[in-house]
């Protein structure tokens, strides 16, 4: 028999998140070290029961989306497989939980969480649902369980941004995982399907494929150009009458879409777009979303068919709740130190928590919200934690290496910059070549040898047969 003594004693890590950065460290952490038991704990309970050092991560999702390939699962382009990595791969080293942590006790080091299920519901679940752009279909059992940390990483990203204008969590789509891309899939089809329907008007036919994209960032114009890409190959060649009332519109609030692009590879996009047909509306405010029509102040009512919402990034729910660790003024992320411990109130560091990824932002040095710097703050804390397992230091601070910004424009073009980075090569780089630099760097980013496997496979089979239009 163990006493409760020696338990205690051991190591507990607990990862919150299974993005770009809390899926990271699970990848990366030295797993032979980190022999994973599970540690939960029923709300009334107070003793913590188990042998050994523990892994456990915590997600709404029991999977990895690789984001920058959503836009071509959207479409067709690729299969929602390829842009999907399974938490579960590590089992039984690391214990996972499909769950929301609704709280942390930072004192006590005890998280609340909440299952999220799918095969279950309850009223709440549903509530949140449209919360967390459907991340998953419906929660799971109404009663909280608890988990004890001893290390915590703070990975739970953020959800999209809508501005609390009114209907657009009923009435958009996001694109924020592969459940997202999915239903954007299906919506495309649906459009084109009933507007071939011979008992509707020219006029009901072109608002049914007016597709509107509200956001003129790095997702917003990708999938702008995966869906022209679309419509001027196989939905042509399918449905030649429609494919010539079919129309897409990108709306921003800023004078110019990808802002954080150098202005002249922007300026090289919006000529693009506009000779491919796609109309770009800046400075345009969308004031109320509604069934099937939104109402923009500068335009009136726009009836669609699809309209997909790509505006930025709010807090989570779980970091609003937060009290104990500073934030940052605008974006409300937690504050971190150059190692990535948390700040707290009273401006003391947390040796035993650390955040990453979209829900942190470092003090010295504020960074955008990108899976580029939630992986690269990931890879620093895997060489952190497998130093503390090992009882050794690492000290070393967190640096950024800028390795550029990509955005696929449509045609087989694309724009890569790098003009800002403070280190290396200087360059950007727009057409075919960026193009190549786009589909070589995301090929190379993949994390599974699967995907290296399926990724390039459907690339080809959908050059050479075209994408497939089957609706199921």
């Amino acid at each position: 028999m163990f006493s409760s003594s020696a338990s205690r004693s051991k190591q507990r890590l607990v990862i919150l998140g299974s993005g770009w950065g809390g899926y990271e460290v699970l990848r990366g952490i030295d797993k032979k070290r980190w022999s994973a038991h599970s540690f939960i704990l029923p709300r009334w309970d107070t003793q913590t029961h188990g042998l050994g050092e523990d892994v456990t991560i915590i997600s709404p999702t029991n999977a990895f989306n690789f984001t920058p390939l959503l836009a071509s699962c959207a479409v067709g382009t690729l299969e929602f497989r390829c842009a999907v990595e399974p938490v579960r791969r590590y089992s039984p080293q690391v214990i996972a939980y499909q769950a929301w942590c609704d709280a942390i006790d930072f004192k006590q080091k005890v998280l609340t969480c909440m299952p999220a299920t799918p095969s279950l519901s309850s009223e709440r679940s549903s509530a949140r649902l449209v919360e967390s752009s459907n991340e998953t279909q419906s929660s799971g059992a109404s009663t909280p369980f608890t988990v004890r940390y001893d290390k915590l990483v703070i990975a739970v990203g953020a959800y999209s941004q809508t501005f609390d204008v009114p209907g657009v969590k009923e009435y958009a789509h996001f694109l924020k995982n592969v459940r997202d891309a999915r239903a954007i899939r299906t919506r495309i089809l649906d459009c084109f399907e009933l507007a071939n329907q011979p008992i509707l008007s020219d006029i009901q036919r072109r608002n049914l494929l007016n597709f509107c994209i509200v956001g003129g960032g790095p997702t917003g114009v990708e999938f702008a150009a995966e869906l022209h890409d679309l419509l001027h190959a196989e939905v042509a060649q399918h449905y030649p009458s429609l494919a010539r009332l079919a129309k897409i519109t990108l709306y921003d609030v800023a004078p110019n879409i990808l802002g954080s692009f150098d202005r002249s590879l922007a300026t090289y996009a919006e000529d693009k777009f506009r000779r491919d047909g796609i109309s770009i509306k800046t400075r345009h405010h969308v004031e109320r979303v509604e069934k099937d029509k939104m109402l923009v102040k500068e335009q009136g009512e726009v009836p669609f068919g699809l309209l997909v919402w790509s505006t930025g990034l709010a807090p989570n729910p779980l970091i609003q709740s937060i009290d104990y660790i500073s934030k940052h003024e605008r974006s409300q992320g937690l504050l971190t130190d150059n190692n990535l411990n948390v700040i707290t109130k009273d401006g003391q560091i947390d040796p035993d928590v650390w955040a990453i990824g979209d829900a942190a932002i470092t003090k010295t040095a504020e960074l955008p919200a990108t899976a580029q710097v939630a992986n690269q703050k990931a890879k620093y804390m895997v060489k952190k934690l497998n130093k503390i397992i090992k009882d050794q230091e690492h000290t070393k601070p967190f640096e950024f290496h800028n390795q550029g910004s990509l955005a696929y424009l449509g045609d087989w073009k694309a724009i890569y910059d790098r003009s800002t980075a403070e280190t290396g090569i200087k360059t950007k780089e727009s057409g075919r070549l960026a193009w190549l630099l786009w589909r070589s760097a995301y090929f190379t980013m993949t994390l599974s040898i699967r995907n290296k496997i399926l990724v390039p496979t459907y690339w080809f089979l959908n050059w050479i047969f075209g994408r497939d239009l089957s609706r199921f």
